[in-house]
């Protein structure tokens, strides 16, 4: 595949700042690895099941802070949920709710 796949963006956006110059390029190295269909694992990205199916993090090591990159993937997107810091071990229940509202939402709409 050839970046077949387009980025949806629900929420959020990678932008320096805050980003980090480095930070903001390896977000958007992964993401376009998404894009060409590449399935990546730990430590770029993980299984995110208390969102929903097919739904992951990408977690991207910046200076001073870590982001993360709630996706989703579709057979014909890649579909983005949010981007935020995360400053402890546990993903806000906030953020997990509104993904979860986001990705529903966008399943309804493309039906």
């Amino acid at each position: 595949m050839n970046g077949d796949k387009p980025l949806v963006w629900l929420h959020g956006e990678v932008k320096t700042p805050p980003f980090s110059l480095e930070a903001r390029i390896e977000a958007g190295l992964l993401l376009r690895r998404l894009q060409d269909g590449e399935r990546i694992g730990l430590p770029h990205s993980r299984p995110m099941p208390s969102i929903g199916r097919r739904c992951h993090e990408l977690r991207i090591i910046d200076e001073d802070v870590t982001w993360r990159v709630i996706y989703r993937t579709y057979a014909d997107a890649i579909v983005i949920g949010e981007v935020f810091a995360k400053k402890t071990n546990t993903t806000p229940k906030k953020v997990i709710d509104a993904c979860k509202r986001r990705f529903k939402k966008y399943d309804e709409d493309i039906e």
